[in-house]
């Protein structure tokens, strides 16, 4: 392990990664409750500031599918440079630029230009990554983003969502991602052969996911973007805007591994029931607390229950997915979750403009619940898969389709993970005995 991770050739080559992880994350994580709460404050209505959000995850959309065609033109770490020098800009420019419309292109391109960065950081992980080696890097990936999601929000606070200030910070944290990237010794990883094709063969696999992950698109889209305004319009000042958002993520994090040990053992969709309607009755709670205390435990709630789900779909599709086909399922999640993310920030903002902040919560609810009649229904319809045949439960980032690769443990003549779906022989009876 020292030789491997502990101070060898394989920490010092993804140190860079990891620090340039850290710095993205971070100034993401960040520039999305900061967005929300800087537009409200030069007077967007609730609507206006769901739709920055639509704009971003659209954005996304985006760069899921042109990141491949331009990493094969111009290289892992050209694109890289591009992207976070463009996420950089994006944000300097909300500046000078009036609220509206030129704010909705910024975010488009934040967007984009996240995803890219995110996806080339995955597929180069992946590409250092050994079987020995592929856990600790997934876990330790996963922990930087975890820390990052989280600190990152408590900048906020400290500079405020107002005046260049917190502009300046941003762009200095996606300029500094360019740093170890660009000093790192570590060659160019090889360049990918081809584009994420079939992102539909999801419907196939299991309507339950594709359903599923679009209605956490909604849901949990929404509220990376829509919450923060619902803290501050019950009265929550920045530190506890800060505080609201960090619990949602932190409890997604103590609340995964529960859920994967025991999905490994029984009918996974049993789990996705069980922890969907946790999550909407965890939304009506929101919906009617009275106190600063009840609305944290209730956040916290949701966020347990519902950040999970990803995972436990994404798990679920795994178990029905032939070898050959992980990659198209990973593109249907990251298409599934960004088109209901474009929409669910604008339906929910405007709800809350109509009908008032409760109005938001109590629309997550009644998704959540629905899904959880759906699932109900395909129970009757298909059996479940047997527990010997299923794949072990994965705790996965939602950055981008790569990170699919790094936590398959596949080898193939894309290690990147980054090329559409052939996998060769050595490829399958591995994920089959995986």
């Amino acid at each position: 392990m020292k030789n491997e991770l502990g101070g060898g050739s394989i920490a010092n080559r993804i140190s860079p990664l990891l620090v340039a992880a850290a710095c993205l994350l971070g100034a993401n994580g960040l520039s999305m409750t900061m967005i929300a709460v800087r537009g409200r404050a030069e007077g967007l209505s609730d609507g206006g500031i769901g739709l920055l959000g639509s704009a971003y995850y659209a954005g996304m959309v985006v760069g899921v599918l042109l990141t491949p065609w331009l990493v094969a033109r111009a290289g892992h770490i050209r694109v890289f440079a591009a992207f976070a020098s463009i996420s950089a800009i994006s944000v300097l420019a909300i500046a000078f630029l009036p609220p509206g419309w030129s704010w909705m292109v910024t975010r488009l391109v934040s967007g984009a230009a996240f995803c890219g960065t995110a996806m080339v950081l995955e597929s180069w992980l992946n590409s250092i990554a050994s079987n020995s080696t592929r856990g600790r890097i997934l876990s330790v990936y996963r922990i930087v983003d975890l820390g990052a999601a989280m600190g990152g929000q408590f900048i906020l606070p400290v500079f405020g969502a107002s005046g260049s200030d917190i502009l300046m910070v941003l762009a200095v944290l996606f300029c500094f991602a360019l740093v170890p990237i660009s000093l790192s010794r570590s060659d160019n990883p090889q360049a990918p052969s081809g584009k994420i094709v079939n992102p539909l063969l999801l419907w196939r696999v299991s309507p339950v996911v594709m359903v599923g992950v679009l209605t956490i698109g909604l849901t949990n889209g929404a509220f990376r973007m829509v919450g923060p305004i619902y803290a501050e319009t019950i009265g929550l000042g920045l530190e506890l805007v800060a505080a609201f958002i960090a619990i949602w993520v932190f409890a997604g994090a103590v609340f995964q591994y529960p859920a994967g040990w025991i999905s490994d053992r029984i009918d996974r969709r049993i789990i996705l029931t069980i922890f969907t309607a946790a999550a909407g009755l965890a939304c009506l709670f929101i919906s009617r607390s009275m106190t600063d205390t009840e609305l944290f435990i209730g956040v916290f709630l949701f966020g347990g229950f519902a950040l999970p789900l990803y995972s436990l779909l994404a798990a679920h599709a795994n178990d029905h997915a032939e070898p050959g086909q992980f990659i198209d399922v990973a593109a249907g999640l990251t298409l599934a979750y960004g088109i209901g993310a474009v929409f669910g920030p604008v339906i929910a903002s405007m709800l809350m403009e109509v009908f008032g902040p409760g109005a938001f919560f109590v629309y997550t609810a009644t998704l959540h619940l629905a899904l959880v009649v759906f699932i109900i229904f395909r129970m009757s319809s298909r059996s479940a898969v047997p527990v010997d045949q299923r794949r072990r439960f994965v705790w996965l980032l939602r950055n981008s389709p790569v990170i699919f690769r790094l936590a398959g443990g596949a080898k193939n003549t894309d290690p990147t993970g980054l090329a559409s779906g052939r996998v060769s022989e050595e490829e399958a009876a591995d994920e089959k005995r995986g």
